[in-house]
């Protein structure tokens, strides 16, 4: 039942993100939450920091999480994150404690050109 929880939780973040709903995209995050981006090096501590990064963020953004997999405090969301109609491919690794997000760490990537190398083993 717990799962079942959580997974509304991020249901629910992941539509308010979409939706540009920073108040409710921010309830799933404790107030001490942790968000860390490796690629740039960033880290952001409490809730209202995490909220103002995003709310700062001048693009356009659009959310399409894909999957949505976990159990009890460990939760991984695969999703596109579209800047300015630019698609970025996204994997968020959420810790929860006492029901709230702790730790988030994202990683993302850009979009590529299949290799020729393997073209024919692939289905695209």
């Amino acid at each position: 039942m717990e799962d079942q929880r959580v997974r509304l939780a991020l249901e629910r973040h992941w539509a308010a993100s979409d939706a540009g709903d920073f108040d409710v995209e921010h309830e799933i995050y404790h107030d001490d939450a942790l968000l860390e981006y490796p690629q740039s090096g960033e880290r952001i501590h409490g809730r209202r920091k995490i909220q103002e990064s995003r709310f700062a963020q001048p693009n356009k953004k659009r959310f399409c999480a894909r999957r949505i997999t976990g159990s009890a405090n460990l939760w991984v969301t695969e999703f596109v994150l579209t800047y300015d109609g630019k698609p970025s491919y996204a994997v968020s690794i959420m810790e929860f404690h006492n029901r709230l997000v702790a730790r988030e760490t994202q990683y993302f990537t850009e979009q590529f050109a299949p290799s020729p190398s393997w073209a024919r083993l692939v289905e695209r």
